[in-house]
C-alpha cells in the first residue's frame, strides 16, 4: 500500500478517534506505524514524539510532520500533517455549527464526562510509553522528576524548564565527552 495513503489513514483515524491531542494519539500511531505496517522504528517514533512536545505548536501536527518526513519525505510530511489536522477541523466545524442545538445536560453531559475520563487514560498511556523510552539513566530521571515537581506546583513555566533541561543536557554531554577524552589521554 502507498506510504502516503497509510500515513494519511493512520493520522486521520488517530485524530478522529482519540481525544486530548497528540500524546493521546501515540499508542494508536505506534500500533499502526510501528507494529502493523512497520514504516518506522519504535525508537524513531518516540524520539519524534518527544521532540514534538518541545516545539511550539500542535503536538499531533508536529509529530505527523516529523514522522511523515522520516517515512516518505516532504510529501509524507504534508500528507501526515493533513491527516492529523483534518478530523479536528471537521469536528470543530460541526461542533461549532451544532453547539446551540445540542442539550447541555443529561445524556450528552454524561457522554462528555466519560470521554474526558478515557482521554486521561490515553494521556497516561502515552506518558508511560515516553517515560520508558526517555528515562533510562539517573540524570534523565532527576531532570524529569524536578520538571514534574516544578510543573505540578507551578513554580517554573514550561518554556523555562525546557530551556534549562536543554542547557543541562548540553552540559552533561560536554562533561561526558571531556571525561572520556581525559581517560583516553591517560591510557
Amino acid at each position: 500500500m502507498n506510504k502516503n495513503w497509510l500515513l494519511f489513514k493512520v493520522y486521520f483515524l488517530a485524530g478522529a478517534f482519540t481525544f486530548s491531542g497528540g500524546l493521546a494519539m501515540l499508542p494508536v500511531i505506534e500500533r499502526d506505524l510501528v507494529d502493523k505496517y512497520k514504516l518506522i522504528s519504535k525508537e524513531d517514533l518516540y524520539e519524534y514524539s518527544t521532540l514534538s512536545n518541545t516545539f511550539p505548536g500542535v503536538i499531533a501536527v508536529n509529530s505527523a510532520c516529523f514522522v511523515g518526513k522520516k517515512v516518505n519525505g516532504v510529501s509524507g510530511m504534508l500528507i501526515a500533517a493533513f491527516g492529523a489536522i483534518f478530523p479536528a477541523f471537521a469536528l470543530m466545524l460541526l461542533a461549532t455549527v451544532l453547539y446551540q442545538l445540542i442539550p447541555q445536560e443529561g445524556v450528552f453531559l454524561a457522554v462528555l464526562k466519560t470521554v474526558r475520563a478515557a482521554s486521561a487514560a490515553f494521556l497516561l498511556s502515552a506518558a508511560f510509553s515516553l517515560a520508558k523510552y526517555n528515562l533510562r539513566d539517573l540524570p534523565s530521571l532527576l531532570i524529569a522528576g524536578a520538571c514534574l515537581i516544578f510543573t505540578i506546583f507551578n513554580l517554573v513555566d514550561a518554556p523555562k524548564l525546557i530551556i534549562a533541561a536543554g542547557i543541562i543536557g548540553v552540559w552533561l554531554t560536554y562533561s561526558a565527552k571531556n571525561k572520556n577524552n581525559q581517560k583516553g589521554a591517560t591510557k
